[in-house]
């Protein structure tokens, strides 16, 4: 009787978070010792219980949506200044036209680098204390440190603001973790395409946002003509716009979102942290030591790679004149077709992916896409030989939409997040896990546009391979993602070996308390 109501209460309490890991139950009193042989069997019929009532639970969508506005304020704090940065820069350091760009590049990569450095920092934070108290007062931070960025008349005080906003910018791997533990294996495909959407409109309107209200007082004089404050601080008014966003989400997230992290009442009532008792802490080493965690770690870094040093040469590629390897778009052109693969990226994320991860799983979309980008990486070239060889009207019927199905392997960002969970050793861990992978992003993000941008014009400038060296690399990068996509773990049997250990150890604990 006693070890069936034990039993009970591990699925019950398994059924509480997220399927994607595995839950360390509580240990029970029963004086049961549990051979090898009976541990796995236990394991797999308790997992099969979790499994099944876990993927009953509906997503919250109420709470997903809410944690996808928060979501925005990091790309939007991040873009908005983009617009305007060169030209704050030359004025507030009263700099040659040649010495813009140095300093812009050190100010654009220092909230990414700062950010590196604290993700792991707010990761265990949120695992210790919760995720809401952690994802209120990152928020506050970010909104308060971009709103103040506006107001610098310095070099010095620009580099400030923006390490503080970095230091700040704990929200994104905060909500990643709270998304994860709202959804189950059934719903998180759903739940984190809504999650890379969101993040798509923010990196699209931070610019926007950023472009519009800059200078206020000179683009629209009616209006602000006569305001001082914004002819003594011609940037104030786009920060101001964001951080009211990021307050607004504050107020959101402090009023409508749930925590998360499951707090469990001990053996005398009193609150203990966690999603259920846990063996041991893991540190961070331990934890990116764990069976599975450093192959996904590096593919995650090696996806991004590929992302971020894209995003780093298109505009380029696109206004280089044909002669030299690009395809000399305008700023209308390059304006539309940025609009027209972002809308292509939507629809793979929101519309395709949850069906196709439901079909092929998290590791076939990730396979997926591994073969797909080294050719989606090859035919940038060849449509500029296209262009070359006068085949102009040949390049509008076919570019756009080879352009927006090669889109697709957008997919890769969603399903690497949902292989960071499911080879999570402990819910208790996963957000300090999400801010080691999200440290590597920011790391890549810090160098990476940069750099590619730099290889981009050294290939455009010498001519290697006809202009095109930029490309062999590419495709050469994207060649190793191919082959790294055919090692990610089995999550099943790593959730199966979790649950054998944790039935073990249980056992040895009962049999130490009875001796």
């Amino acid at each position: 009787m006693g070890t069936t109501t034990n039993q009970d209460d591990i699925a019950k309490d398994a059924a509480v978070v997220t399927e994607q890991t595995c839950l360390l139950s509580s240990s029970s009193t029963s004086p049961i010792s549990i051979s090898s042989e009976e541990a796995s069997e236990s394991a797999t019929t308790d997992e099969q219980t979790s499994s099944d009532d876990g993927d009953d639970k509906p997503l919250p969508v109420r709470q997903i949506l809410v944690l996808c506005y928060a979501r925005c304020v990091e790309p939007v704090a991040f873009f908005s200044i983009f617009p305007y940065l060169n030209e704050m820069v030359q004025e507030n350091g009263n700099l040659p036209v040649e010495d813009i760009g140095f300093y812009s590049g050190v100010i654009e990569s220092l909230f990414s680098l700062t950010q590196m450095l604290v993700m792991i920092f707010w990761g265990r934070t949120a695992d210790r204390f919760g995720r809401k108290p952690v994802l209120v007062l990152s928020l506050i931070g970010v909104s308060l440190a971009t709103t103040l960025f506006g107001t610098a008349k310095t070099i010095p005080q620009m580099i400030f603001y923006r390490c503080l906003a970095g230091v700040f910018a704990g929200t994104i791997v905060t909500i990643r973790t709270m998304i994860s533990e709202h959804s189950t294996q059934k719903t998180q495909a759903r739940a984190f395409s809504w999650f890379a959407f969101t993040g798509n409109m923010g990196i699209l309107f931070g610019p926007l946002i950023g472009g519009a209200l800059a200078n206020p007082a000179r683009l629209y004089p009616g209006l602000f003509g006569e305001v001082q404050y914004f002819i003594n601080y011609p940037y104030a008014l786009p920060s101001i716009a964001v951080g009211a966003i990021g307050f607004s989400a504050v107020l959101v997230t402090l009023f409508l979102a749930e925590e998360t992290l499951i707090r469990e009442k001990g053996p005398n009532g009193e609150v203990e942290s966690g999603a259920v008792a846990k063996p041991k802490n893991l540190s961070t080493w331990e934890l990116v030591k764990s069976p599975g965690v450093p192959i996904v770690l590096y593919t995650y870094g090696h996806i991004m790679l590929l992302a971020f040093s894209y995003t780093g040469i298109l505009s380029l590629f696109w206004y280089t004149p044909v002669e030299l390897g690009g395809y000399e778009f305008d700023s209308l052109q390059i304006s539309l077709m940025m609009g027209l693969t972002g809308v292509a990226q939507a629809v793979w994320i929101l519309l395709i992916f949850p069906a196709l991860h439901r079909r092929i799983g998290t590791n076939g979309v990730i396979r997926a896409c591994g073969n797909a980008y080294p050719f989606f990486f090859a035919i940038c070239p060849l449509f500029n030989l296209l262009l070359r060889n006068g085949g102009v009207t040949l390049f509008w019927i076919i570019a756009p939409p080879l352009l927006c199905l090669g889109c697709g392997v957008s997919m890769s960002f969603t399903a690497i997040q949902l292989a960071l969970n499911d080879v999570s050793p402990s819910p208790v861990t996963l957000g300090t896990l999400n801010a080691v992978a999200l440290s590597l992003v920011s790391g890549v993000r810090a160098f990476s546009p940069a750099l590619f941008a730099t290889l981009f014009a050294i290939s455009v400038k010498t001519q290697w391979l006809w202009g095109y060296a930029i490309w062999a690399l590419m495709v050469a990068i994207a060649l190793g993602f191919t082959v790294i996509s055919r090692y990610m773990p089995d999550y099943e049997e790593l959730k199966r070996e979790r649950e054998r250990v944790r039935l073990e150890e249980e056992a040895l604990l009962r049999t130490a308390r009875i001796d």
